[in-house]
């Protein structure tokens, strides 16, 4: 699985103050979790996924990173997940596509939901989350509106939305969605990522360097 736009998006933007412990749900090789362990520097992180050969590249890397003694994986769908604690920061880059949408390979199925409905998705987090944590996602911008209703039936409220452009020419693809279980009062702004093909954007820069080699 290919280190990817939206899970670097995610890992960056998701927000948190000073959480103890976080989840990254559908986890696939930790990509998101060890951006996670970069930037909270105390918190204890566990990663879920349901595919055995991402879960094995996920403990693999988690073993060879400078975070390895605050990082764990599981390999469990999240509908089987228990904890005795709760998660002040839970994290997923869900899968999307209708079930029909697959090639056969474990990128398609980790991107549609036949393993993890919305719905699922979000009693999971409700089940899991402290009172006072933060549910980041990342999503198509279309299932958008789809998402917020499911979420608020879990009783998660949306407190910040970022919308996505590839360029100021493009349209809006992509929704950063960070939920609490606290109604309060939704927040948007948007990012553009590029400014012209290869050339980005200061706001994404700013996000998003501390986990690039070269930016």
């Amino acid at each position: 699985m290919k280190v990817g736009v939206d899970g670097v998006l995610l890992g960056a933007w998701s927000a948190a103050e000073n959480p103890k412990r976080i989840l990254d749900i559908g986890s696939g090789t930790g990509l998101i979790a060890l951006m996670l362990a970069q930037r909270f520097e105390t918190a204890e992180i566990t990663a879920v996924e349901i595919n055995r050969s991402a879960f094995e590249e996920s403990e693999f890397n988690f073993k060879n990173s400078p975070f390895s003694d605050r990082m764990k994986a599981v390999n469990l769908p999240i509908q089987e997940f228990e904890d005795e604690n709760k998660f002040d920061l839970i994290v997923s880059n869900p899968p999307y596509f209708e079930p029909n949408h697959n090639d056969g390979t474990d990128r398609s199925l980790a991107r549609q939901k036949a393993e993890l409905s919305f719905e699922e998705l979000c009693k999971s987090v409700e089940r899991l989350i402290d009172t006072t944590g933060n549910f980041g996602l990342i999503l198509p911008y279309l299932s958008e509106d789809e998402f917020i209703s499911i979420a608020s039936k879990n009783q998660l409220f949306p407190k910040k939305i970022t919308r996505v452009r590839g360029n100021p020419q493009a349209e809006v693809k992509r929704s950063l969605m960070l939920f609490s279980k606290t109604k309060s009062n939704n927040e948007f702004d948007e990012l553009t990522i590029e400014q012209s093909r290869n050339v980005y954007t200061e706001e994404y820069i700013g996000l998003t360097k501390e986990f690039y080699l070269k930016m």
